[in-house]
């Protein structure tokens, strides 16, 4: 009975043939520049998997490799009010990942994730609403990422 417990552990992930992950600066290529995003989404992501693997982080050469770009941050009305204000807004950003695991090229993919983040309207987008704006987005788009690349059920 206690045999099984050598292929599953509690973050989800199955056995993982990799001893080394790599995740490249994602830079922010979309039209809308937010300074910091990008250091910010690329530490995220090396944080959730040390946190959730027994995976060690390498500048190089690893066996799993994350890499990609921010490819769209944008802010849209979502609701308008009687004399066609915005009620709500929605932040949207978009990261393109390219995940290659040298031990099993079956894994690899190019994707895109998503997620989004609705504030009232008569609010600005900076400051503290911007952190947890980003915080919510990001904690959805790196365990989107984590589980396409390393929790396959």
């Amino acid at each position: 009975m206690a045999s099984g417990c050598s292929v599953y552990n509690f973050t989800g992930t199955g056995k993982i043939d990799a001893d080394t992950f790599q995740v490249n600066y994602f830079q922010n290529a979309s039209e809308l520049v937010e300074p910091g995003i990008e250091r910010t989404f690329t530490l995220r992501l090396q944080d959730l998997i040390q946190n959730q693997t027994n995976l060690n982080l390498v500048n190089s050469n690893g066996d799993l490799l994350y890499e990609g770009e921010i490819t769209d941050y944008r802010i849209s009305p979502m609701t308008a009010t009687a004399d066609q204000r915005a009620a709500q807004n929605r932040l949207t950003i978009s990261v393109l990942v390219r995940f290659t695991n040298k031990n099993k090229p079956t894994d690899d993919f190019e994707k895109r994730f998503s997620f989004f983040y609705d504030y009232p309207g008569t609010d600005q987008l900076v400051g503290g609403r911007l952190s947890e704006a980003l915080d919510v987005i990001f904690e959805r788009i790196t365990q989107d990422i984590f589980n396409e690349s390393l929790a396959r059920w």
